[in-house]
């Protein structure tokens, strides 16, 4: 064992400031765990973050030079992005460091040349910090699962998304009036779209996959539906009807194809309200695991922030520190499969997912329509689970019939989404909202 590992920490925001916070509060507890002493022996940074005190730690205006620096073992890259932190991670593993990175949107697009080119070098990339902050949702698909064959997963992997559902859902608010909220509050940036029309949510989805079914990366193939065109009403009429609405990340073994296949797909979703995953609110995080041999586990925390996403990345140093002497080929593979193990399974397009769906539709108030919709359902095979129909509102001769389906192919539905709207009873498109009892 090492008597002590040095580190090199490039970017100073807030998960950097807080890696070196919690770095120094713990270091007796966090060197006892690594079995040796964890040095932050340059910070690489455009500028310094009074939330921290660096003391004495050499500090480089130039991030490459602390990829270059010798001494150095461990390189941690929590600049984000995935122009400039891309050459950074690559000059490190060129250099023969290893790699500690938060960066989701790095690992979703780019992980398997980088995953490639850390194996060539011998060196390991570790990317716990990547996906829901504080959780190590990482180390319990790649280890702690690694009994079970997985079948399927689902999260609440975005906290500005959570915050704006549960706003809408307990005051009874617009997405636009939220959205300003969140901003204010810091949850939600100027620009909001990674986070509200699901970017953020589907990079992160695709890691927890490759890790979950052994298949190569495949960020391009989500399919990503964002939360912005939610309406309160369906909040309110999803409530009445026994479910919640919240902005899943699902990644699912097809049962129903011959050939198999993988869905992948980020979207608004209605969960029945009794599940604990359904009752996770504001900004906090969950990952929903079924194993076919340790059944539904479910993990909670903090998914973002300075301390919570800090803790998953000192885990990631602590584990590298641990293993620096060992046989590259003996060390936990990046995806959790070893080298030449990955399956390269189809990703399922949307249009063959199957799912049970949420549907309002805009009615003539007239005897007749409800029995027409059903019967345009019925000829697609699509049965219909519930139904509520709602009081013409002041002034209207239209009426609001809110149905829950059956799980049907979305292909099918889609034929008949568009028969239903071409009916001379009804109005405007159908709003379409997936379904899923995650048991």
């Amino acid at each position: 064992m090492l008597n002590s590992v040095k580190i090199g920490i490039c970017g100073l925001g807030t998960v950097g400031s807080g890696a070196v916070n919690v770095l120094n509060r713990n270091a007796d507890e966090i060197n006892a765990r690594a079995g040796c002493q964890i040095v932050i022996t340059q910070v690489g940074a455009r500028r310094d973050n009074p939330a921290c005190e660096l003391g004495d730690i050499s500090v480089s205006r130039d991030i490459f030079e602390v990829a270059d620096n010798p001494d150095i073992d461990i390189l941690v890259e929590l600049i984000g992005g995935t122009t400039v932190a891309k050459d950074l991670v690559f000059r490190a593993i060129e250099n023969g460091k290893h790699v500690v990175t938060a960066n989701k949107a790095l690992i979703a697009e780019f992980g398997n040349e980088i995953f490639e080119a850390a194996k060539e070098k011998g060196v390991t990339v570790a990317f716990e910090a990547a996906v829901a902050g504080g959780i190590p949702i990482i180390k319990a698909i790649r280890e702690g699962l690694s009994a079970n064959r997985i079948e399927w997963l689902a999260g609440i992997i975005n906290g500005t998304g959570n915050f704006i559902l549960t706003q809408m859902r307990d005051k009874g608010r617009d997405f636009a009036d939220v959205l300003k909220e969140a901003q204010a509050l810091g949850y939600a940036e100027a620009d909001p779209t990674f986070d509200v029309e699901g970017i953020d949510a589907a990079h992160k989805l695709v890691i927890l996959a490759s890790l979950a079914f052994g298949i190569p990366l495949q960020f391009e193939k989500v399919f990503t539906e964002g939360i912005s065109k939610v309406d309160p009403q369906d909040v309110t009429y999803a409530q009445q009807l026994g479910y919640r609405i919240k902005h899943l990340g699902i990644a699912r073994r097809s049962t129903y194809s011959d050939n198999g296949g993988i869905e992948l797909r980020v979207h608004p979703t209605l969960i029945p309200a009794k599940q604990l995953i359904a009752n996770v609110d504001g900004v906090m995080n969950a990952v929903l695991v079924k194993g076919d041999a340790v059944g539904p586990t479910l993990y909670y925390g903090a998914g973002a922030g300075a301390e919570p996403t800090a803790s998953s990345v000192i885990a990631d140093i602590v584990d590298l520190a641990r293993t620096l002497t060992a046989d590259p080929e003996h060390r936990v593979p990046h995806l959790g499969f070893q080298p030449g193990q990955l399956n390269h399974i189809e990703i399922l397009p949307i249009d063959e997912v199957e799912t049970a769906y949420y549907l309002r539709i805009t009615a003539l108030d007239v005897p007749g329509v409800l029995a027409k919709i059903t019967q345009i359902l019925s000829d697609a095979d699509i049965s219909v689970e519930a139904v509520i129909q709602k009081e013409p509102e002041a002034d209207s001769d239209h009426v609001p019939l809110i149905l829950i389906t059956d799980r049907a192919i979305e292909k099918h539905l889609d034929e008949a989404v568009e028969k239903i709207q071409a009916l001379d009873a009804t109005a405007g498109d159908v709003v379409r909202i997936r379904v899923e009892s995650l048991s």
